[in-house]
């Protein structure tokens, strides 16, 4: 994972982007290695305030966060279980396949390896190899999270070790897509859950965490200006625990990810713009043969302008259509074939594993 933010787009609030938070480098800072792993001390209740302590869930859930460090940088990862499995994002392993390990209260790194990753999801597992007194997190259930509920984000931003920051769920069922690169397609989240607490750099496959402790999601994201980058304070993003205990229990099981749920058309895509360079369309540049626009009668240089009722300007607004979609799902696609609209029906596929 390079140091080196990437920006990430939020299909649904146009003047915001987000950022990668897999690095602990901070602007400005000298790049050194953190300080070792330690708990927070626990504040006492907050005097005539009214506010409440949130003490005693930092206790629950601490040890089971881990600071992770790879060639490239430092990220977070949940244990998941007493077997040493580890819980992280996709872009904090990268192309690695050994890390360092802390847990809070022991300053010794720890070894681990790859067991596999989805980068789809943005998710990956790693397993210490020494697993003695690991103390996994629970996972809560991410489709009872609510906009308004209090939660924690706890994790390793910019390398300060078991950090702690709150807030609110602000929304959830969002979809977030990250740009394509030289070496990676774009990979579209669906589902995301936002909030106002605040991550950074480090907080990359670390806890986000309900008041009763459990896990709820992973958080991966926050937004930046699209004009500038800068940071857009109390609005990030974390995948859902659901979909987390989903995909890491695959990889756990098999080393990689046999069923998606998720929904694909099986074509490549690129974005189509007019003369001003104004975008007209997904254009589709090849179709896997047998899959699901093969076997519509699409073909390279058909312009997808729409699945559904959703409007797909481009490839990205596709990425997002389909993570709203399910695999077997009818769906009327239309389409600008040698200038003329076309309407066709299509029963999407699934998205392929790992």
């Amino acid at each position: 994972m390079n140091p080196t933010r990437r920006a990430w787009r939020v299909a649904t609030a146009g003047l915001i982007s987000a950022a990668l938070l897999g690095t602990g480098v901070a602007v400005g800072a000298s790049t050194a290695d953190p300080a070792p792993v330690s708990a927070p001390a626990a504040a006492g209740p907050a005097t005539n305030t009214g506010t409440a302590s949130y003490a005693s869930v930092v206790r629950q859930v601490v040890p089971s966060v881990v600071l992770i460090r790879t060639p490239d940088g430092l990220g977070s990862g949940v244990i998941l279980d007493d077997k040493g499995h580890i819980v992280t994002n996709a872009h904090v392993t990268g192309d690695a396949t050994s890390f360092q390990v802390q847990v809070a209260d022991d300053p010794a790194p720890r070894s681990a390896h790859l067991v596999g990753s989805y980068r789809p999801d943005d998710l990956a597992v790693i397993r210490a190899d020494n697993a003695d007194g690991l103390k996994p997190a629970r996972l809560g259930d991410s489709s009872r999270a609510k906009a308004g509920d209090v939660v924690l984000a706890i994790g390793n931003p910019l390398g300060l070790t078991s950090s702690i920051t709150d807030g609110i769920i602000s929304a959830v069922g969002r979809s977030v897509t990250e740009p394509a690169s030289a070496d990676s397609p774009a990979a579209t989240l669906p589902g995301v859950i936002q909030t106002s607490a605040a991550i950074n750099p480090g907080n990359s496959g670390g806890a986000l965490v309900n008041l009763a402790g459990e896990v709820i999601g992973i958080p991966t994201l926050a937004a930046a200006s699209p004009s500038n980058g800068a940071p857009a304070p109390g609005i990030g993003f974390a995948i859902p625990s659901n979909v987390v205990r989903d995909i890491a229990g695959q990889i756990i099981a098999s080393g990689h990810v046999s069923d998606s749920h998720r929904a694909a058309i099986g074509a490549q895509i690129t974005t189509v713009a007019d003369a001003n360079g104004t975008p007209t369309g997904a254009g589709i540049v090849a179709v896997t043969r047998g899959g699901p626009a093969d076997k519509a009668a699409l073909r390279p240089g058909d312009v997808i302008r729409s699945v559904g009722s959703t409007p797909t300007p481009t490839s990205e607004a596709l990425a997002q259509a389909l993570a709203a979609m399910r695999p077997g799902q009818q769906v009327t696609v239309a389409v600008i074939r040698d200038g003329s609209p076309l309407n066709v029906r299509l029963t999407l596929g699934q998205l392929p594993g790992s």
